[in-house]
């Protein structure tokens, strides 16, 4: 490969960076070629790349993207993805079905170290979806608490009216 071709597809991939919310580094040893576009195929679904590339052109392609990068061992594979949870299920899913492969080995979220233990709790995490709707639950119960005490006394208080009027009529 020459250092032009070196240079664009540093570029290239430390645009796609720039524009993550997190990055998984796996090692792919001991996978087929057929699982390999399988779990390619798993991540594109999910709205996640997976890219193979020479750790040092991914490190420097971390760096320029103003991220802080980690030292990196063996064959690399790096996740490029805009839900962090969703793509750490899939690895986590994938790795889980194909015998512990790939490997995670650690990630950053939002410009922070991960460590591959950091990344299998994230996959343990509700979708972002599930999330936001117990959230809105959590908000919603205190004002229906609030609303059915006020309603229970505004009927007790007209039921004291009604008492009243009928006392009142048959005096």
């Amino acid at each position: 490969m020459q250092r032009a071709e070196k240079e664009r597809l540093v570029e290239e991939l430390s645009t796609k960076m720039r524009g993550a919310k997190a990055l998984y580094y796996t090692d792919f040893t001991g996978l087929t070629v057929k699982r390999m576009t399988e779990l390619r195929r798993r991540l594109r679904k999910a709205g996640v790349e997976y890219v193979v590339i020479k750790n040092t052109l991914a490190l420097r392609a971390v760096n320029e993207s103003g991220l802080m990068g980690t030292r990196l061992r063996g064959p690399t594979g790096v996740v490029i993805g805009g839900d962090p949870v969703t793509a750490a299920k899939v690895l986590s899913d994938f790795a889980r079905e194909f015998e512990q492969k790939p490997e995670v080995k650690g990630g950053l979220l939002d410009g922070r170290a991960l460590s591959s233990a950091q990344v299998k709790r994230l996959a343990t995490m509700p979708p972002r979806e599930q999330m936001l709707a117990e959230l809105g639950a959590s908000m919603q119960y205190p004002l229906a608490g609030f609303v059915g005490a006020l309603a229970g006394v505004l009927s007790t208080f007209a039921g004291a009216l009604s008492a009243l009027h009928a006392q009142k009529e048959s005096a």
